[in-house]
């Protein structure tokens, strides 16, 4: 076994620890500069009350072992701190120490996220299809959440343009949620890319979805809210945004919701009154966007 699928497997094990939190076995690592170094100190004492007998060898080589296996069906795992893992994510606080994905993994920097309401209306739909229709023609990487509603048109117009579009999902990757969009996620894993969070077989719960808008905020360079109400995970990742130094668009559907409303004065969200409006806002943020070799932990997006 290599160093980095040592260092790989031995976060798996880590990670696997239930009295260590993901944010804090990330924080570890980062301020030891080795997940093998901190499973050590995790497992193995023997100067408590009741020893803990683990060997780290074994947890280590059984955590290779499943990383072998998923990547044999298909799934690539990638840590925080291998080159491939998105330079983006690692600038914000909900960074996944794991990422899980299916179809070409590569820096999308000029990615926008296309969000909206599950139980959209036929205006939004319509509005969501143009706007990712316009990105993808534009080279941009439609970002959205594989939800029905806002985000399905949002994926499938970029398809039908033929552009590129990224699935963040809030369940493990060998799951389907909605079950009615499996073949969606089937032909993004071919063409795109479905990236995934959690471990392979998790179930959809209350927690990941948010969880998920905010990985889908820090993957893209901005996001862009078609319709969504109070109570809307839209809602969720449009605030999470702002906290991470990513601009937001708001569209005229958007603004009849208070919570748009009292959004829409803060530094960096544009209101876009029509599609026209909404792609002049977009390419401005894109043009603020940094090369990939001028990107060191992505600095210039808290002044965007």
């Amino acid at each position: 076994m290599n160093r980095a699928t040592a260092e790989r497997a031995a976060l798996v094990a880590l990670l696997r620890q239930s009295d260590l939190s993901w944010s804090d076995a990330a924080h570890d690592v980062q301020e030891a500069g080795s997940a093998l170094g901190v499973l050590g100190r995790v497992v193995g004492r023997a100067d408590t009350l009741f020893p803990d007998t683990r060997s780290v060898d074994a947890l280590v080589e059984a955590a290779a072992g499943d990383l072998a296996a998923w990547e044999a069906g298909g799934i690539t795992v990638r840590a925080f701190f291998d080159d491939d893992y998105p330079t983006q994510l690692r600038d914000v606080r909900e960074m996944p120490p794991l990422l899980f994905t299916r179809g070409d993994l590569r820096p999308d920097l000029r990615a926008i996220a296309v969000v909206g309401s599950r139980e959209a209306s036929d205006r939004g739909l319509e509005i969501a299809g143009s706007v990712a229709t316009s990105l993808a023609r534009r080279d941009v990487t439609v970002v959205s959440g594989l939800a029905k509603g806002i985000d399905t048109a949002a994926h499938e117009a970029a398809l039908a343009a033929g552009g590129r579009t990224v699935a963040v999902i809030g369940t493990g990757i060998r799951r389907h949620y909605p079950a009615t969009n499996r073949a969606l996620q089937e032909h993004i894993a071919e063409v795109g890319l479905v990236i995934s969070q959690f471990w392979p077989d998790a179930a959809p719960t209350r927690q990941s979805f948010p969880m998920r808008n905010a990985v889908m905020s820090g993957y893209a360079a901005a996001t862009v809210v078609i319709e969504a109400g109070e109570r809307s995970g839209a809602r969720v990742q449009a605030r999470l945004a702002l906290q991470h130094g990513r601009p937001v668009v708001l569209t005229g559907q958007v603004m009849r919701h208070d919570w748009a409303r009292s959004f829409a004065d803060r530094p960096g969200v544009h209101v876009a009154r029509g599609t026209a409006e909404l792609v002049e806002a977009v390419d401005a943020i894109l043009d603020r966007v940094p090369a990939a070799a001028e990107l060191e932990g992505f600095p210039e997006f808290a002044s965007l």
